[in-house]
């Protein structure tokens, strides 16, 4: 007896992408880069405590255009996951659950989220 051939559930493939998925994609890719920018941290603390020799190798690599990168890309996902993550916290009490809540918090997430780095950095390169 063949069993008829069906997905096993919706896919990405199947839906046309909304704000409301692509903001959840966001935040767990944001999680992801927090998770490997933290070993980048380590390892400047670790240079830190290493010596002179290796916190000057650390501050130069960090001080390529792909350092700088890679620095920008995890301030604005440290700014954007904590302010979806707070997002989710009122969710969790049950608040904003309305479709236009729902909306207008997922893109002050995301403008919060690009003003909060790009104010971090203009300050940070305003220094040099």
């Amino acid at each position: 007896m063949s069993k008829p051939v069906r997905p096993l559930s919706p896919h990405l493939q199947v839906y046309r992408p909304q704000l409301t998925s692509v903001l959840s994609i966001t935040h767990r890719a944001t999680g992801v880069a927090l998770a490997i920018a933290s070993l980048a941290l380590v390892y400047w603390i670790w240079s830190l405590a290493a010596g002179p020799e290796h916190y000057r190798h650390a501050q130069s690599m960090f001080s390529t255009w792909y350092g700088q990168l890679v620095l920008l890309a995890a301030s604005f996902s440290l700014f954007y996951h904590l302010g979806n993550g707070i997002r989710h916290l009122f969710w969790d009490i049950g608040q904003g659950f309305e479709l236009d809540t729902v909306y207008r918090s997922g893109v002050a997430v995301v403008v919060v989220s690009v003003l909060l780095t790009v104010i971090v950095w203009v300050v940070a390169l305003g220094g040099h």
